[in-house]
């Protein structure tokens, strides 16, 4: 299904009116960022890293999820702009470390941090990142009661879990040279490290602030995974063009030897000798991955039909998101926030 099809199934908000809605969204929560960001005496080494990243933009589209559910289910901007910050925070904190991690050279078109100031301050900044997250999280609660609170603090654990584990799989994957991988090890990847922080924690987070505790958070991780599982193969997909869109070199995903969908149909799809070549490549460092052999992964991705595979499992995620968008929000009143929710399944395509 295209992306204009899911639109008009859901009754989805319009790609400028997503734009809007995110630009306003995004101002409110960069209001929040910079008073809970700059709310310490200056440190040196330590106070323009924490700034870096968040300056870079971004579509802020974590907070953009959770202020628009909490609106949706009854609530207001106040409410929730706290805990969007809270998450924009943390996103960029976890971003700091994902780059170090993956050994990634440059995030929103710049350098990495550890590129431009060395591992050492970089992974301390973004330790610092996420212990401030907790400020504004805090913050945010200190209005509710203690049921509610304690609410919003198990499913902040919940996510805190579900996405080291994602990222362990990723890692260790990678690190032990694991090729014997299936779809489903990447959906249950993908589950936990992009969908968990990326779609259902936000939204759970501003379904629970805007019903104030009475909505069932469970109700929208259905829809989370779906959305979330799509976005990360459109995002599997964009590495590999000219121009990503997001920053990030071109097939840096293959340098970095990430076991993407389209890594895992090639390898089961290629000839034995393929295979091995494959599989060396993978056993390589970093540094060691020759662009010759990227390209020649490509290539045989094309030809074998893995990129077109891929872009047709993440339309089949985006139509069972499609699904379940009705069943979460299906029986909330029409509103300019329920369409923009809505409008997130064909925006995972169409997003610049």
């Amino acid at each position: 299904m295209t992306a204009a099809a899911l639109a008009d199934v859901l009754d989805a908000a319009p790609p400028s009116a997503m734009a809007d809605t995110m630009a306003t969204y995004g101002r409110a929560t960069r209001v929040q960022l910079d008073h809970y960001l700059g709310a310490q005496p200056p440190a040196p080494y330590l106070d323009d890293l924490l700034a870096d990243y968040p300056s870079r933009g971004g579509k802020m589209l974590r907070p953009s999820i959770c202020i628009a559910n909490a609106r949706a289910f009854g609530g207001e901007l106040e409410t929730a702009v706290r805990c969007a910050a809270a998450i924009e925070i943390l996103h960029n904190g976890l971003l700091i470390h994902d780059d170090i991690q993956d050994g990634s050279e440059l995030r929103r078109g710049r350098p990495t941090l550890h590129a431009l100031h060395g591992a050492p301050l970089a992974i301390n900044a973004g330790d610092a990142m996420m212990f401030t997250a907790l400020r504004p999280l805090i913050d945010a609660l200190r209005p509710l009661g203690g049921e509610t609170a304690a609410q919003v603090l198990d499913i902040s654990m919940n996510m805190a879990r579900e996405t080291a584990e994602g990222q362990a799989l990723e890692l260790g994957w990678r690190d032990r040279n694991i090729t014997e991988l299936t779809e489903a090890d990447y959906f249950r990847m993908a589950l936990k490290k992009t969908a968990w922080m990326g779609m259902i924690w936000p939204a759970q987070l501003g379904l629970v602030l805007g019903s104030g505790g009475r909505a069932d958070p469970q109700s929208v991780v259905r829809f989370g995974y779906f959305l979330g599982v799509a976005f990360q193969i459109e995002d599997d997909l964009r590495n590999l063009s000219v121009d990503p869109g997001y920053g990030k070199e071109m097939n840096g995903d293959l340098f970095e030897a990430k076991r993407t969908l389209m890594l895992i149909h090639v390898r089961q799809a290629c000839s034995d000798a393929e295979r091995a070549r494959l599989d060396a490549f993978l056993g390589l460092p970093r540094e060691a991955r020759s662009p010759d052999e990227v390209l020649w992964l490509v290539a045989m991705m094309q030809r074998l039909g893995s990129i077109d595979h891929a872009r047709e499992v993440a339309a089949a995620m985006a139509g069972a998101a499609a699904h379940e968008f009705d069943r979460a929000y299906g029986a909330l009143a029409p509103s300019a926030d329920r369409s923009f929710i809505a409008g997130l399944v064909p925006w995972i395509f169409a997003r610049p």
